[in-house]
């Protein structure tokens, strides 16, 4: 960003709003740089990531102010919001004013909408202004007043994996200085925190470190373990370059406090997780809003035969047992998912993951981490299995108790079969449902009607640079304009073979995506009926020549388990890479697999799995195996891609890993992509 540019954050539906906002200030003499985002839940990453001066808000349809001003208050409260309405008037200024915005405008009088925003500009800064020499007289006034009040951060710095030196905030947390300096700075954390903690000591040391916290167990002298979020930032020790790890003081944040009052009135006391009786509103709450995208379902997961080790270990001690066993699910969970205890030894979580097999994977290893891990109980440790019914939550659901009852059937038929083992209610990809004559038509129409459209996220590179490589999803419309997730209509487009008219779409699209916007790579996914449909070369050469997009600037991308199955697949990509397509695998990584592929198959890069990735922080055997792929794709010139990293914890261990490049939600959430008119509909 430009130094005297100022940095503002849009929140709308619509990016198109953001470039006549541009265009408005620009003409008013205003320099901005808008940062978009289409969610609210992007809101509290882009105020601590970009730092704006003032927060945008467009009134849509379904638009929530009030949620909007409550997280400003949280995060920023001098943060200046401006409404931005379709029709603004005197009664319509005051219901934004008591809602906590400074000001409502309107697209209709832009002259108004810049004065209004320059304002408040300038008033925010003033009030900065004046509070920082406020702060700065009574520094002046009473130093050791105020450096009493002002908590201190703790810092130590790291040379060459040591630590050599400490200031007293640090010590007094963790030890006296000879029990920290000179030290092992990896002997410091818990071991599954030192992955994560190498990786990012290396890339800040190479300036390769942005803005991220990372988060790690520090291990006090006591051996009790404090869970810090440590910021990482290059300095010099005795004239050398170091890394300083700091751990921020906390003030004391009454919200913050009052938050984690309720919390600790609607959590049961020992597992920790929501009471019944706040679970399902929790989750209703949950669904009412726009889902990130890709699939929902729910989780009921329930601990084999709890009565038999209850009468081996006792009540008081099979207590602790459940705990464990919760601690275990809540780690396993996203910040973002809901989870519960439903009652008795059974657990319901609302879960929020890119496709069905990201389910399946986060069923399976719950239940095999929970085999192989003894459980402490009292002065022994017991072994622990567990069954997980898994049912799909559709966007039409108006209640939960069907997919509740579904989870809770598959869960029940798990139990019957012996347990230790997950089992999905309504598995995708078996006969037509009752539902696809629906689906069929929607989707046919939306074809016709050119009601899908694409979306694109960023792909970010490790190794430093903005390659310009972008993933591309896509994105359906009903007749009545409301969004419609993939996992649900595409089941049914496989099973009504309508994936390779949906393809074509793709396909087309995306080449005239690339045509006009000339990214680095973009990223296509063909599916299983693509791979073996014989015409669909054919087709592609007469679309080539008619979409004048650079075939260098295209990846086309098969998952791994449909480039094993179909022996068409070698020969496809062969045909692809001749025209100068490139080609890759994605959902890449099966231990019995992967390394076959890397050397039968033609390929520019691999995406390893992200089912795989997000386990990855927290599992050494998970760490080696990516390892290994990574180098043996090295090896044959292949470039890695990690599919869906959602944290800083796991980019670090990536880095350390050699993956070259990322994408996921940590990087950027999708965006949809604008094309000219008839740009989008494949010839």
């Amino acid at each position: 960003m430009a130094e005297n540019t100022t940095a503002l954050i849009v929140r709308s539906a619509s990016r198109h709003v953001v470039d006549r906002l541009n265009d408005i200030l620009s003409g008013a003499g205003l320099a901005v740089q808008c940062t978009w985002i289409a969610a609210l839940e992007a809101l509290h990453d882009a105020l601590t990531r970009v730092k704006p001066e003032l927060v945008i808000d467009v009134a849509e349809a379904g638009h929530d102010a009030a949620a909007v001003v409550a997280l400003r208050d949280q995060i920023a409260p001098w943060l200046p919001i401006v409404l931005v309405a379709p029709n603004v008037d005197e009664a319509a200024i005051a219901a934004a004013m008591r809602a906590g915005a400074r000001d409502a405008v309107s697209f209709e009088s832009p002259e108004r909408l810049a004065a209004v925003i320059a304002r408040e500009l300038h008033v925010a800064r003033l009030e900065r202004a004046l509070h920082s020499t406020v702060e700065s007289a009574q520094s002046a006034h009473d130093p050791q007043l105020a450096l009493a009040h002002r908590p201190a951060d703790a810092i130590i710095h790291v040379q060459e994996g040591i630590v050599v030196d400490a200031n007293p905030a640090w010590l007094e947390l963790f030890g006296p200085g000879s029990a920290v300096i000179g030290q092992p700075v990896m002997d410091l954390f818990e071991e599954t925190s030192r992955p994560a903690l190498k990786g990012a000591l290396a890339a800040c040391l190479q300036g390769r470190w942005s803005d991220h916290s990372l988060k790690a167990g520090a291990l006090r002298p006591d051996g009790s373990v404090l869970s810090a979020e440590l910021t990482l930032t290059l300095g010099e020790h005795e004239g050398q370059p170091c890394v300083r790890l700091i751990l921020p003081a906390k003030p004391r944040d009454e919200h913050k406090l009052l938050q984690e009052l309720q919390q600790a009135v609607q959590c049961d006391q020992t597992t920790g997780l929501l009471h019944r009786r706040d679970l399902l509103p929790a989750m209703a709450e949950h669904l009412a809003a726009p889902s990130p995208g890709g699939v929902r379902a729910l989780a009921l997961i329930k601990i084999d035969r709890f009565a038999d080790i209850e009468r081996s270990v006792g009540a008081s001690a099979s207590e602790q047992v459940l705990g464990e066993f919760a601690a275990q699910l809540r780690a396993s969970l996203h910040p973002t998912e809901v989870a519960g205890r439903f009652g008795g030894v059974r657990f319901l979580a609302l879960l929020e993951r890119g496709n069905e097999r990201d389910l399946q994977v986060w069923a399976a290893q719950l239940v095999q981490e929970t085999a192989k891990r003894p459980v402490p109980s009292g002065k022994k440790s017991v072994s622990l299995t567990c069954t997980v019914g898994l049912a799909p939550v559709p966007s039409s659901a108006k209640d939960l108790d069907a997919v509740i009852a579904a989870a809770a059937e598959a869960c029940a038929r798990g139990a019957r079969r012996g347990g230790n083992q997950a089992i999905a209610a309504g598995a995708a990809g078996a006969a037509a449902t009752p539902y696809d004559a629906a689906w069929v038509k929607q989707i046919k129409s939306a074809l016709l009607e050119n009601r899908f459209r694409l979306a694109t996220q960023p792909v970010a590179s490790l190794r430093g640079g903005d390659a310009r490589m972008f993933d591309v999803l896509l994105r359906m419309t009903d007749s009545r304009g409301k969004e419609v997730l993939p996992g649900e209509f595409l089941p049914a487009a496989e099973r009504n073979d309508l994936l390779k008219n949906i393809d074509r779409w793709v396909v087309g699209a995306s080449l005239s995506f690339a045509a006009q916007r000339r990214p680095g790579c973009l990223f296509v996914r063909l599916s299983k009926d693509t791979v073996r449909d014989a015409s669909f070369v054919a087709w592609l050469d007469g679309h080539i020549r008619s979409a004048r997009a650079d075939p260098g600037s295209v990846c086309f991308q098969i998952p791994e388990a449909v480039a094993v199955a179909n022996p068409q697949a070698r020969a496809l990509a062969e045909r692809l890479r001749q025209w100068g397509f490139r080609f890759a695998i994605e959902s890449f990584g099966s231990p019995t697999n992967a390394f076959g592929l890397l050397e039968s198959m033609p390929l520019d890069y691999v995406k390893i799995d992200g089912a795989l990735v997000q386990s990855l922080a927290r599992n050494k055997d998970l760490q080696h195996h990516v390892r290994a792929l990574t180098e043996e794709a090295a090896k044959r010139g292949i470039q890695t891609i990690a599919e869906r990293v959602e944290d800083a914890n796991t980019m670090a261990v990536l880095w350390q890993l050699g993956v070259e490049y990322i994408q996921g939600y940590f990087v950027n959430a999708p965006e949809d992509v604008v094309l000219q008119a008839n740009e989008t509909r494949p010839r």
